[in-house]
């Protein structure tokens, strides 16, 4: 599990809770990767050559890479903003889903097609997103920019997509309505776990 809302008190934390907690009753290993946690600002700003082989190392990053490695499915669960994931977990994927460790460039075919080699196959990725506006006009007015991202990025590093599950819109709805997202989100991390 991947957190990435930049706030700690947050409903789309709560869902991650409770979607743990389905996920728990299958008795699965889990692990959560919180990137309110972890120190990225340093890589806010960069010099790293093309190819990331002067990209700077930390703990954080080899921890997280890691349990990326370790992992057999992967959810990330962030807010939509402005159409598409917060700029934590944008800062997060540009320096994780780098060259050598997501995918590794080879010879281009006919010296002009990119010729790529996906490091993380075998993985599958799941979305839990909120946002304030109701999911049905990001997906037939906005075309979802922010699905396509994250779907885009595990495309290209060989990590199959297979769920996206969007709330919203959070700041319009009334506890009640809350309370059925929150049961919901249990039962789908009972079945995503089994």
């Amino acid at each position: 599990m991947i957190k990435a809302h930049p706030r700690e008190d947050s409903f789309c934390n709560q869902l991650v809770e409770k979607y743990l907690e389905g996920a728990y009753k299958n008795k699965v290993e889990i692990r959560i990767l919180n990137l309110h946690d972890l120190d990225l600002e340093p890589w806010l700003k960069y010099t790293w050559d093309t190819n990331h082989d002067s990209i700077p190392d930390s703990e954080d990053l080899r921890k997280s890479k890691e349990l990326i490695l370790w992992s057999d499915h992967l959810v990330f669960a962030y807010p939509t903003y402005w159409a598409s994931p917060p700029a934590l977990l944008k800062l997060f994927l540009e320096v994780i889903i780098i060259s050598h460790f997501a995918f590794k460039y080879h010879k281009p075919y006919l010296g002009k097609i990119p010729n790529v080699e996906k490091l993380l196959v075998g993985r599958t990725a799941s979305i839990i997103s909120t946002m304030d506006a109701p999911p049905i006009l990001m997906k037939w007015i906005d075309k979802d920019p922010g699905g396509r991202m994250m779907k885009d990025i595990f495309r290209f590093t060989g990590i199959k997509f297979k769920h996206k599950y969007y709330f919203g819109s959070v700041v319009l709805t009334d506890s009640e309505k809350k309370n059925k997202w929150l049961k919901k989100i249990f039962s789908i991390g009972e079945k995503d776990t089994l």
